[in-house]
């Protein structure tokens, strides 16, 4: 525990008495300080409880216990979702916790596939607001919205913002964005222990082209298409600099921007602030962590790796990218000869330097020479495939069964442990099945995917399936950034990320198991990853922390010590 550790005396660290300046009813409407029948007789009589709370006293887990049989008692995944979105805005700590105890049954339910359901019901569902709510026709009110989430520059460490454009594989949500940019904030909690009451998240509102959305009474959006060009840009612009003016150590993270501003708004504004991206950076990161581990127990360097990416988009490219950082980190290759190992396949086939001006920026970086291949070809993944002879598979297509059996078998032809990944989520739309996989590839095959999946047997053996889940990786990298005060986060800070969290793969000490450790694990990788991006950012020249440990078993411990945990504090009168 951080209470008895000799950095208790951080801000972050959150042990001890804890201020409380309400009282009564007003008390137990705070989520914040309500501890519901959990508040010992003294804090009933100071605090004014007394009569506005069942008599006996009972303790955190008995609480937790009670509100896991009312959440198994919910008849659907949506009402378990609804419950405990009603649980968090009455009691955090409590949320908190119940989470933690079941958090391989729970996450599912509070994040994706079943947030997704959440985000389409948004308006319907809609009880209590969470979050700050920005509209691009109402621009001038940007930094009086933000005062109401923190009165001093030091409050608010971490922020979530989403446009709701391409949200969780179900496309524009609109203003129902906000309960991204909130799931993602729990996670970083959960999976960090970066505190639930210095994080804010957002929505920025341009409008929405989903036409069920447009004509529903009931949305609670800006009823109109969406708005491009450079009011958007200038809009997006506005939030970053008011952001940065009320919080200038806020580390900004953007979340679930559509194909054509995702890439560009973080290539503008990652040399200028602490920012990432999820579905760029962090799906690229945890991928790239499953295929080093793979490559490990293939006995293959990653530097004469073949690479075809299924699916171009901004995972697809995110993904790309982190591999040519670290073939260029570790091989010391040009940037340009490590993007020659990565073929990239989209809606018009291989991406070729031909496509032009119908290829993203992200895209044109990996467009192969036209000469290449001949006219006659047919460019589609079999053709590729054959030609290319890849050991690395990954599909972020969102098409399923993709991986035919064909392509399959045609890569296990000419590599001796095919690593496949099946990215696309949720689980409907996977590219392939991990126990077709085995069965195609007569059990080499090395996988990962993108949703949960029950282990395979193949020949009486059983295998669990890895999951690329992004919160093994982001929450950590946000963590090290709060921490150090980086001032950037430099692609070195993201490699620092990827091979921290792939030393912890479990198939480098058993090559049957994960290529991924578990997300029930996540809280000890995260202290892992914020310690390799903190000695990186030192190295970097960006951190603006003092006083980080140079020692690297005192730096964890310094880690740990400002995480926070889901346990009630004593609470004392005051402001």
């Amino acid at each position: 525990m951080t209470n008895n550790s000799k950095f208790s005396h951080l801000p972050r660290a959150a042990t001890g008495p804890m201020k409380c300046p309400l009282q009564g009813t007003s008390l137990l409407t705070s989520s914040h300080f309500n501890k519901g029948s959990a508040h010992p007789k003294d804090e009933r009589t100071v605090f004014k409880l007394t009569g506005l709370l069942p008599p006996n006293v009972q303790t955190l887990d008995e609480q937790v216990d009670r509100a896991y049989q009312q959440y198994t008692n919910c008849e659907s995944d949506l009402a378990k979702n609804t419950f405990m979105a009603s649980m968090k805005a009455q009691n955090e700590v409590l949320y908190y916790k119940l989470l933690q105890t079941h958090l391989k049954e729970m996450f599912s339910v509070i994040y994706t596939p079943t947030e997704g359901d959440a985000i389409q019901n948004y308006s319907r569902l809609f009880r209590k607001p969470e979050g700050c709510f920005l509209s691009i026709r109402d621009q001038d009110a940007i930094e009086e919205s933000f005062a109401a989430f923190g009165g001093e520059p030091e409050d608010i460490d971490y922020i979530v913002v989403s446009d709701g454009e391409e949200i969780l594989g179900i496309g524009d949500q609109g203003v129902g964005a906000i309960l991204i940019s909130v799931a993602k904030l729990v996670i970083t909690t959960l999976c960090a222990g970066i505190h639930p009451s210095r994080q804010l998240p957002v929505v920025l509102d341009c409008g929405t082209n989903n036409e069920e959305l447009l004509n529903d009474k009931l949305y609670l959006g800006l009823k109109e298409r969406r708005v491009r060009g450079d009011e958007y840009d200038q809009f997006v612009d506005k939030f970053v600099q008011t952001a940065r003016k009320r919080f200038p150590n806020a580390y900004i993270h953007f979340e679930d921007f559509g194909l054509s501003n995702a890439k560009r708004i973080l290539d503008r504004y990652q040399p200028q602030i602490p920012c990432f991206n999820d579905d760029v950076q962090g799906t690229g990161c945890v991928t790239l962590a499953a295929m080093l581990a793979a490559l490990n127990v293939s006995k293959l360097p990653l530097e004469n790796a073949r690479v075809v990416i299924f699916g171009a988009g901004t995972a697809g490219t995110g993904i790309a990218e982190q591999i040519v950082e670290a073939m260029v980190a570790q091989s010391h290759k040009s940037k340009d000869d490590a993007c020659q190992q990565i073929w990239c396949i989209d809606k018009p086939g291989l991406l070729l330097k031909s496509h032009g001006d119908k290829l993203t920026p992200g895209q044109a970086t990996f467009a192969r020479d036209d000469n290449e291949w001949p006219n006659d070809t047919n460019l589609d993944l079999l053709a590729v495939v054959r030609q290319v002879k890849p050991h690395v598979l990954i599909g972020t297509s969102t098409k399923p069964g993709a991986f035919s059996e064909e392509i399959v078998r045609e890569m296990a032809k000419h590599v001796e442990r095919p690593i496949v990944f099946p990215l696309s989520n949720p689980t409907r739309l996977h590219e392939a099945k991990p126990q077709d996989l085995y069965n195609w590839t007569d059990g080499k095959v090395l996988t990962a995917t993108g949703s949960p999946f029950a282990p395979v047997e193949y020949k009486g053996q059983k295998y669990e399936i890895a999951e690329c889940n992004n919160s093994t990786c982001f929450p950590g990298i946000g963590l090290g950034a709060v921490l150090s005060r980086s001032r950037l986060v430099s692609k070195k800070m993201l490699v620092a990320a990827t091979e921290a969290l792939q030393a912890k793969s479990p198939a480098l000490e058993d090559p049957s198991r994960p290529l991924l450790p578990d997300v029930e694990d996540v809280r000890e990788i995260s202290v892992n990853i914020a310690a390799g991006v903190i000695r990186c950012a030192e190295k970097e020249g960006l951190a603006g922390q003092e006083g980080i440990p140079a020692d690297d078993d005192e730096l964890r411990e310094w880690i740990r010590a400002q995480m926070w945990e889901p346990v009630y504090r004593p609470l004392e009168k005051g402001e």
